[in-house]
């Protein structure tokens, strides 16, 4: 989404629209707003990637939280910036739906990781300081879901994790109010290894990030973002081993070069991502930063009528986690 958003070369204009002629910040680069100032562009981008061959799409929601909007002075903005994404999805979703009936498209209502850390101090001389407190993302998180559930969303992706304490936020947020509404919206987890150090920002291994959000019981769980699938895969084989349910992943496309460019092409992600198929690693797959129309097209052929990725049984044992995963042997 920002990837084809930054394509369109928009300007003021565009962000600021009639609504915000008077305010008092500059909007630019806030994406989340164009679902307001710009509906028409927002849903061609749904249509676009549905068109590509997209089962399923993501909201224009990212930064639409009360903690990330507080930059551009717009937290109070931030529910109806996600209903109003989420309604245009569903539009697009399901005009598409009724082109082709046998290929059913879904909405993903998208929670991003909020531009704060509840696990790292933003002060290198105060280990102990934080900028947002647990309480704070719940409600940020519970207000953003509300709203994407409103919406008509299909399922909830908290996505992006570099943080799991932000996560679990999000995900407890998330079940309170799934259980308050007496709805059953299906719930994917994605977190980011952000670099080759195989880890989170916040120090967790993939297995050890799994057993930090496995009790929720989410429809899938995967990682998406910071590399490309050459980086990715052996995180992505490293969930596969050890998770029970669905594994997704949608890496950027390679690793960007000097000026932030992202460079591998259609071709080349769409290879990577079959050899994926094709080693039995995956259940969901896409793309992130970097991956326009053309790389969905092309992943979606490569996977076309390989098999997805049995999911394994494993025997019910404790299961904890730091940094680190630990399993108590029997």
């Amino acid at each position: 989404m920002g990837t084809t958003i930054q394509d369109q070369k928009l300007e003021d204009a565009d962000f600021i629209g009639s609504r915000f002629a008077n305010h008092s910040k500059d909007l630019k680069g806030n994406n989340d707003i164009l679902s307001l100032t710009r509906p028409d562009l927002i849903k061609e981008i749904y249509l676009g990637y549905l068109e590509a061959g997209a089962d399923i799409i993501e909201t224009n929601t990212f930064n639409a939280n009360a903690i990330s909007q507080i930059e551009y002075d717009l937290s109070e903005l931030a529910y109806e910036m996600n209903k109003e994404s989420a309604r245009l999805a569903r539009e697009a979703a399901d005009e598409m739906t009724k082109k082709t009936p046998d290929k059913p498209r879904f909405v993903t209502g998208v929670l991003g990781p909020t531009s704060r850390t509840a696990s790292i101090s933003p002060d290198v001389n105060d280990p102990g300081a934080r900028n947002v407190t647990y309480d704070e993302l719940y409600e940020a998180y519970y207000e953003a879901a509300k709203a994407l559930i409103e919406g008509d969303v299909d399922l909830i992706m908290v996505e992006t994790i570099f943080d799991t304490l932000n996560a679990r936020a999000a995900l407890y947020a998330v079940d309170e109010l799934l259980e308050e509404l007496g709805e059953d919206v299906p719930i994917m987890v994605s977190g980011t290894i952000t670099d080759l150090s195989g880890r989170t920002l916040s120090g967790q291994t993939p297995e050890a990030f799994w057993h930090s959000v496995r009790h929720v019981r989410p429809f899938s769980v995967g990682l998406n973002c910071a590399l490309g699938p050459s980086e990715l895969r052996a995180h992505i084989a490293e969930l596969s081993r050890v998770a029970d349910i669905r594994i997704s992943s949608h890496p950027n496309a390679g690793l960007p070069n000097q000026f932030g460019e992202y460079e591998m092409t259609p071709e080349e992600m769409a290879e990577h991502i079959s050899s994926w198929a094709e080693n039995g690693l995956l259940n969901i797959v896409g793309g992130c930063c970097g991956t326009r129309y053309e790389h969905i097209e092309a992943i979606a052929k490569a996977v076309e009528g390989k098999k997805p990725r049995e999911l394994p049984e494993f025997d019910p044992l404790l299961r904890l986690s730091g940094l680190e995963p630990f399993t108590l042997p029997r």
